[in-house]
């Protein structure tokens, strides 16, 4: 039995399409957002760099608008079951990661908006919906929440770094279907 993959999730254990569109519009998203975030800290005072800034809150209020929707239908149509192939651990492991994600998708635009409103800054969605401030003009609450927002954004690279590696783990080493699962053509 050695060197024999383990055999092959059955189709009803793949994520509907929605389900499967979200994630990916998400997944691109946050990662262009991360790298744009990484990126727009070092520019200079500029126009360029407000207008940076601009398109990184618009990518994270629609990452929010995406996260929230996700939830929505993941309630209304629950996420097939994990395949029978994964280990006890991978079991445990796998309702944590997927939670850490749900939050830090959830916490960081949430941390963003309100340090926007706490330096006295709207985010205008799109440069044509002003959002409303969450908090008032605040220096303290904005260099609190400046730190907060930068060690989340190094915890979710951290979570999506693992997230990434587990699939490939699971497609690659063990060969149990998990990435199948949320392929967008896959069946």
């Amino acid at each position: 039995m050695t060197g024999t993959p383990p055999p092959q999730p059955a189709a009803a254990s793949a994520y509907d399409p929605t389900a499967k569109a979200l994630h990916w519009l998400t997944a691109l998203l946050v990662i262009g957002m991360l790298g744009l975030g990484l990126w727009m800290v070092g520019l200079p005072i500029s126009l360029q760099k407000a207008k940076v800034y601009s398109w990184h809150k618009w990518a994270g209020i629609t990452v929010l608008a995406l996260t929230l929707l996700r939830l929505v239908w993941r309630h209304l149509r629950p996420p097939p079951s994990l395949p029978g192939t994964l280990t006890p651990l991978d079991r445990r492991l796998a309702p944590w990661g997927h939670a850490a994600l749900y939050a830090l998708l959830l916490a960081m635009p949430l941390t963003g908006w309100t340090m926007s409103s706490a330096a006295g800054i709207p985010v205008v969605w799109f440069g044509v919906w002003q959002l409303p401030d969450l908090v008032g003009k605040d220096e303290a609450l904005f260099n609190a929440l400046q730190t907060t927002h930068h060690i989340l954004s190094r915890l979710l690279i951290a979570v999506v770094v693992i997230h990434i590696a587990a699939v490939i783990r699971h497609d690659v080493l063990r060969r149990d279907g998990v990435l199948r699962r949320m392929l967008p053509f896959a069946k």
